[in-house]
């Protein structure tokens, strides 16, 4: 099963600003155990929203929306995709990461849909 591991954006993330040196090497250890362990196949940080931009559709019309948003906590800061055998593993996969951000942080999980699903 693959899982789709989102990290939730603050106004830290928002900012532009980096994590500290500490933050980075935290997150870079954990990272080496997702990788030896098998169950990472991709991750990555998220550049803030005031860089990206949304496309709305209604119907057959496109509107193109730019950034910042303001809804802060919709947003997501980074990712992990992982291949592991349940939501269970993925959870205490999780339980393990360190605190993406000082203070209160929040790490999404999504099952992905695999061709098979679809019949």
């Amino acid at each position: 099963m693959r899982f789709m591991v989102m990290v939730r954006a603050n106004r830290d993330s928002e900012s532009g600003a980096m994590p500290s040196a500490q933050r980075l090497a935290e997150m870079g250890k954990f990272n080496e155990e997702l990788v030896k362990a098998g169950v990472m196949l991709a991750a990555a940080g998220l550049r803030a929203s005031s860089m990206g931009a949304r496309v709305r559709f209604s119907g057959s019309k496109r509107t193109v929306i730019d950034g910042p948003f303001a809804e802060t906590k919709e947003l997501i800061a980074g990712f992990w995709l992982w291949q592991v055998r349940s939501l269970d593993e993925a959870i205490e996969w999780v339980k393990r990461c360190p605190n993406p951000f000082d203070g209160e942080s929040e790490i999404e999980i999504r099952q992905v849909f695999e061709t098979e699903d679809f019949g």
